[in-house]
């Protein structure tokens, strides 16, 4: 099979402030797979956990080096693949852009969209939240407003952790209350960036205004604290940061009541589909979310979605320059589309292609 990489660069709307930074664009990586008459697409988006950053420069390099390996195999040798993506310590960025395309390859290969070959129900398919980041009370209003210009806003994720403090996330809260939905449901991630202290004040407060559950609360490292929080009851607790894979779902068992599964964090849909399974069987609750990721990602990970009890794949309905469609919004629901493999197609040019081989 012959593998081809290229990089290109989505603007955003509004530009999305972390506790970690600010972003306004973001670039991504595109790998397409061709074999036996047949192609298949896989994306990786550059990202940043704070305690990790995966660029996807970085990502083309490692699968460059790779693909002459590649081409000895078949796309239905996935389980030798992974073996060698393990052997070679592929990024997880890197393992997700190659699983994606080998899942979709094989969609397209059967004629089948991923979701149906699975035997799964889109009726079952949760409404996707949209986010708004740290900015100042009125630049948050204005925020959610553009968002209901654009689609209907069932589920909002605030964004929260602010390094200026707890009066701060307040007043960022109090503003968004004002102005959305009476009938929106609210969910929080605090991106690690409170204490202890402060998270057990806020996590009391945010109960009193009816926040759904608050995701990393605490930093990556400061799992057996999320427990102390799971403990007190006061909201259920979500792991981000401190849940890649597999191999962590068992270490927070007791620390959490579930988790953000996220294709580049985990290394793509072979390794999600088994932690929502895992989780699942473990009595956690699963999340699917994302980083600033295009319509292909989201497509990807949305083929997962009837599996799930909550969604975050907002980040494409806020690029102004998405070059791919895929899963559409109905009902506040992000619907994978019947079209084989993961769904998705171009519309237009790459924006700003930086480089392909």
């Amino acid at each position: 099979m012959e593998v081809q990489v290229s990089l290109f660069t989505v603007q955003k709307r509004s530009v999305l402030r972390i506790n970690r930074g600010t972003r306004a664009a973001s670039v991504h990586l595109w790998l397409r797979l061709n074999h036996d008459g047949v192609e298949g697409w896989g994306e990786a988006s550059s990202f940043s956990t704070g305690g990790q950053r995966q660029e996807a420069e970085q990502l083309m390099r490692q699968i460059e080096a790779i693909a002459p390996t590649l081409s000895t195999y078949s796309p239905w040798d996935r389980q030798q693949i992974e073996q060698l993506m393990l052997e070679e310590q592929l990024l997880s960025g890197a393992r997700t852009a190659i699983d994606l395309a080998l899942q979709d390859w094989m969609g397209k290969k059967l004629g089948l969209p991923l979701w149906k070959l699975w035997g799964l129900d889109c009726d079952r398919i949760p409404p996707t939240s949209v986010t708004l980041g740290l900015s100042s009370p009125e630049a948050a209003q204005a925020w959610l407003k553009a968002w209901q210009e654009r689609v209907a806003v069932e589920v909002i994720k605030i964004e929260l952790g602010s390094p200026a403090g707890m009066a701060a996330d307040q007043t960022l809260f109090s503003a968004l209350e004002e102005v959305a939905p009476p009938e929106a449901r609210i969910h929080v991630d605090a991106k690690g960036g409170w204490s202890l202290a402060d998270a057990i004040t806020m996590i009391g407060w945010l109960r009193e205004r009816g926040v759904e559950f608050v995701e990393q609360p605490l930093a990556e490292g400061e799992e057996e604290l999320m427990g102390e929080l799971k403990a007190r009851g006061t909201l259920p607790i979500f792991a981000d940061e401190s849940c890649w894979g597999l191999t962590d779902i068992p270490k927070l068992v007791d620390k959490v009541d579930g988790i953000n599964l996220k294709l580049m964090k985990c290394g793509g849909l072979t390794e999600a589909r088994r932690m929502v399974e895992m989780a699942k069987a473990c009595g956690l609750q699963v999340m699917l979310g994302c980083y600033s990721d295009s319509a292909l990602l989201n497509s990807a990970a949305a083929q997962l979605s009837p599996l799930v009890d909550y969604v975050d794949l907002d980040s494409h309905l806020d690029l102004m320059d998405d070059p791919f469609v895929g899963a559409q919004l109905e009902d506040c629901r992000l619907v994978p589309s019947n079209t084989s493999g993961l769904g998705v197609v171009r519309q237009g040019p790459l924006p700003e292609s930086l480089h392909s081989t």
